[in-house]
């Protein structure tokens, strides 16, 4: 029989870091949970809410990050922590972390992956293969996802990754991953989930493709900056094609009008995350000279995610849990658009607990404005 309380996800409300640390662990009833994975606003106090996980979660492995929005077992959450229990019967869970971003080499990566994988085995609660995937959550505005993302996607071969880049309520300012009982930036934590329940890593968006090309003719990949689209000044050939004035390229517009990369057959996001002084696009993604962006426009969020949530159900049966990696974009568009409780809706009825991210992470890729996640169902492998 299945172990009821697997995987158990938890929420507090409140702003005092000693109270949401306390709250947390009274809700972690089972005396199998070992490791913990949380969600929290970047407005609490990090240094003390890391001093009080640390008091009220110390015999649990924890690690987090901190978000543009929680995604809570009650739907959309602003200001909370939001966290998953799992217990140590049915899931062997490692986590590792990389302290120095720029740094960190395809060598690194095999050694990383080989220790969290010889580390998984010792637990002895499924064979690695087909029962094996990667989560990592990566300093959202480290600027360091790319090259990470395709070292780590190289070292773990089949085994399936995901994940999404810390935020800070939108600030832009700092984001922090948590390991090892504190606040990081410029860092990632990598999880090795190991399990025997059936489980599957997926990714969905809702942009669809409209006949406007911008070509990318003057870049700084390093920073992201585009200068120039065909040959004119970034800010002022994107309000162009939006058929808006430069001082109304806001948040807002950029998640109603996308802009996307074409890769192999398939559409990947990269949004724009402000306008500088120079009229020049700063992105969430990597971007570089000669790529052409495709306007993108965003239609039938809820339609999409029923459809792709219809399909895991089919695949894996009623899941147990959904960790979800949303981009906060996506959460921006539903608000405006006056269907976020139709997709908080959606959320809770799939046991959704996550995040809304700078960007999400899938097989080595650092995408945006999608809804990348893993569904872990209720039934065992055979």
């Amino acid at each position: 029989m299945n172990n009821p309380h697997s995987v158990k996800a938890v929420v507090s409300y409140s702003r005092v870091p000693e109270v949401a640390a306390r709250e947390l662990r009274e809700q972690f009833t089972d005396p199998g949970i070992s490791f913990v994975l949380f969600f929290c606003s970047a407005e609490y106090d990090l240094s003390a809410l890391a001093d009080a996980i640390n008091v009220h979660l110390a015999d649990m492995v924890v690690v987090g990050c901190t978000t543009a929005g929680e995604l809570t077992p009650d739907g959309y959450g602003q200001g909370c922590i939001t966290a998953i229990g799992f217990d140590s019967t049915d899931f062997a869970i490692e986590a590792a972390s990389i302290e120095c971003l720029d740094d960190f080499s395809l060598t690194d990566a095999q050694t990383l992956v080989d220790q969290l994988i010889h580390s998984c085995c010792e637990h002895e609660v499924a064979e690695i293969k087909g029962n094996t995937f990667a989560l990592t959550l990566l300093d959202g505005l480290s600027i360091q996802e790319e090259m990470v993302l395709m070292n780590l996607n190289s070292a773990l071969g089949s085994i399936p990754n995901f994940g999404g880049s810390a935020g800070d309520d939108i600030h832009l300012a700092k984001t922090h991953v948590f390991f090892k009982g504190a606040f990081h930036t410029d860092a990632a934590v990598v999880m090795l989930v190991n399990t025997c329940f059936e489980f599957e890593v997926f990714s969905t968006h809702h942009l669809q493709r409209q006949p406007e090309k911008l070509v990318v003719t003057r870049a700084d990949a390093t920073s992201r900056c585009v200068f120039e689209l065909n040959a004119e000044p970034a800010a002022l050939e994107y309000a162009r094609v939006t058929g808006l004035e430069l001082d109304q390229l806001t948040p807002d517009v950029f998640a109603l009008n996308p802009l996307a990369v074409k890769l192999g057959d398939e559409y990947f996001g990269r949004s724009i995350q402000q306008v500088g002084d120079d009229l020049s696009l700063k992105f969430y993604c990597a971007v570089e000279n000669g790529i052409v962006l495709t306007v993108m426009e965003p239609k039938g969020m809820l339609d999409n995610l029923n459809h792709k949530l219809t399909q895991i159900r089919g695949s894996i049966g009623e899941p147990q849990i959904i960790i979800g990696c949303d981009c906060f974009l996506r959460r921006l568009e539903a608000q405006l658009s006056g269907f976020s409780e139709e997709v908080c809706d959606v959320y809770v009825r799939n046991r959704v607990i996550g995040f809304n991210t700078y960007g999400e992470q899938l097989a080595g890729m650092h995408i945006n404005q999608t809804f990348t996640a893993v569904a872990i169902g209720k039934r065992r492998h055979d």
